[in-house]
């Protein structure tokens, strides 16, 4: 049985590009590199995403407060790729409006109007309208704040579902030829004449091992653990593990804005619409130094993003009303900054050509990886003697060719008569089902209804709303394996759901125990591919 997506293709017994980490950056990097045609596999120790990736603010954004630190190229070059990925994907991407109230004991109006000039107008835009000042009184954003705030500021900025951004990212590699494996960690490598060989355990303790003419350490908040450990070798570089914390509360108001909120600590929050029926509010920025595993929020994070939700809207809120929280470690790249919310956002790329090359990445932001992927196939391309240019600024993830298999502004705008469209092509569907299905999968939704005409060909319905069929999709497409990747990565219905939904998916999931996942048919397509070089 071959693995998902990769008919009619065959695993080498050694690949041009091992990539190690399953965040953005790696499946960014694999993406690239299998689309310019190098060979590459892709290992992941847990699921896709399920660490720093999937615990962003979920903001495809510039950065606005980091012109306050005079990081002038990092601000332009996140607000070009904030147009190249809203159409590139405009199902799990979408333009957001912010408002930031002006509070009189914070920064000077003018201040934040010069800021929100250069913001408008340090990269050029299509698709994203200007900044401009607002009065609070008459605009919807100043219903739920307190009396007080009367002016304020709007500009414009991007929403993503980050842990589906990963998912496509590996989607489009392994499309492409890539072998994407879940679960499977990098135990040890060994540099030899003519590349490496790798040691991958699997989570059931199965090992492999698999040959690469380069490997591309992309391991997040274990970068330099990975390269001190598996990889043996010593780097100068080193990252600043910062912790992010944000809190999900029932929602505070009713517009379709969301808000950047000053704090007196000169720190910022956001609290933006989420999933309908919620709130997320965040984030924090706090010095880790446990266990990257563990991070988890803490009481004094949660009563500290109340507090600052307090400070401004009219309702308050208590640590009692948050429904749903998250923690990230960020891996910034070290840069001596006092304050962790002033560590830089930018990335670096380190290539040791001390033999069998090995690429480490240090740092980034999820607005900027895909240029991070095409600098750093840029650097190892060369090397394996790929001359293939860059192509992933006019590609789409898979899902995003709404109308058309080029990106366009067209997809972006137009998304509402897709959705039209959709429905009048699904009449059988529930309409908010298929909103659903449409923001998560895009034109992808055909693959997942392909061969249906009614709702009872879609299979159980295993919880309100999710049918067997989705999850069949998940597992043969998107790597899905538990409750946990589906109702919190593939998608957010574990917050829609009651207490216990996961353990009813599992039990679901575990009776149908016979049905290999897109992760099993992968690594079972190694091991014939292993044995036959043999």
């Amino acid at each position: 049985m071959k693995a998902r997506g990769t008919e009619g293709i065959t695993y080498p017994p050694q690949y041009d590009v091992l990539v190690v980490g399953g965040g953005i950056n790696g499946a960014g990097i694999a993406r690239d590199a299998a689309g310019r045609g190098l060979s590459v596999a892709l290992c992941e120790q847990h699921d896709l995403a399920q660490h720093t990736s999937s615990s962003s603010s979920k903001l495809i954004h510039g950065g606005l407060r980091y012109l306050e630190h005079y990081e002038f190229g990092l601000v332009r070059k996140a607000l070009i790729e904030r147009e190249v990925l809203l159409r590139s994907a405009p199902h799990i991407m979408w333009p957001l409006r912010f408002v930031m109230p002006h509070d009189q004991g914070q920064r000077p109006a003018w201040l934040i109007r010069l800021g929100m000039f250069l913001y408008d107008h340090l990269a050029r835009r299509e698709l994203l309208p200007g900044s401009r000042a607002l009065d609070l009184r008459r605009h919807a954003s100043g219903a739920p704040l307190k009396a007080q705030f009367t002016r304020g500021f709007v500009y414009s900025d991007g929403w993503v579902d980050d842990a589906r951004l990963v998912v496509l990212n590996a989607m489009d590699a392994a499309e492409k030829g890539a072998h994407i494996m879940t679960r499977t960690r990098c135990e040890s490598l060994t540099r030899q004449d003519n590349g490496w060989q790798a040691v991958l355990r699997r989570e059931d303790g199965h090992a492999m091992q698999v040959r690469a003419r380069c490997v591309v350490n992309a391991a997040g908040p274990w970068v330099a653990q990975f390269l001190g450990g598996a990889a043996h070798v010593h780097s100068s570089k080193s990252v600043r593990l910062v912790k992010g914390s944000h809190i999900v509360v029932p929602r505070l108001f009713e517009h379709d804005h969301a808000y950047i909120f000053q704090n007196p600590d000169g720190r910022i929050v956001f609290a933006i619409p989420y999933e309908q029926d919620f709130t997320l509010i965040g984030t924090t920025d706090i010095e880790y130094q446990g266990r990257v595993e563990d991070v988890a929020i803490s009481a004094d994070e949660t009563a500290y993003l109340c507090q600052l939700a307090n400070r401004y809207f009219e309702k308050p809120i208590t640590p009692d009303d948050v429904v749903w929280s998250y923690s990230g470690v960020r891996p910034l790249l070290e840069d001596a900054a006092a304050d962790a919310s002033a560590v830089t956002r930018d990335y670096q790329l380190d290539l040791n050509l001390q033999g069998a090359p090995l690429l480490s990445i240090f740092g980034g932001k999820i607005t900027t990886f895909r240029k991070l992927a095409e600098e750093a196939v840029d650097m190892i391309a060369p090397v394996l003697g790929n001359q293939r240019g860059a192509w992933t600024e006019h590609g789409c993830l898979p899902g995003g060719d709404l109308y058309g298999a080029q990106p366009s502004n067209r997809s972006v705008r137009q998304f509402d008569q897709y959705v039209q469209g959709l429905q009048q092509q699904y009449p059988w569907l529930p309409a908010a089902l298929l909103q659903r299905y449409a923001r998560a999968y895009g034109s992808r939704t055909h693959t997942l209804l392909e061969g249906r005409q009614n709702v009872e060909e879609m299979g159980e319905e295993i919880l309100d709303g999710l049918y067997a069929a989705e999850v069949d999709y998940l597992l043969r497409h998107e790597w899905a394996s538990n409750a946990a990747d589906i109702l919190w990565r593939r998608s957010k219905l574990g917050l829609h759901f009651p207490k216990g939904s996961e353990a009813v998916l599992d039990a679901w999931l575990a009776a149908r125990g016979g049905q290999q996942s897109g992760r099993e048919q992968a690594h079972e397509a190694l091991e014939l591919a292993q044995a036959a070089s043999r």
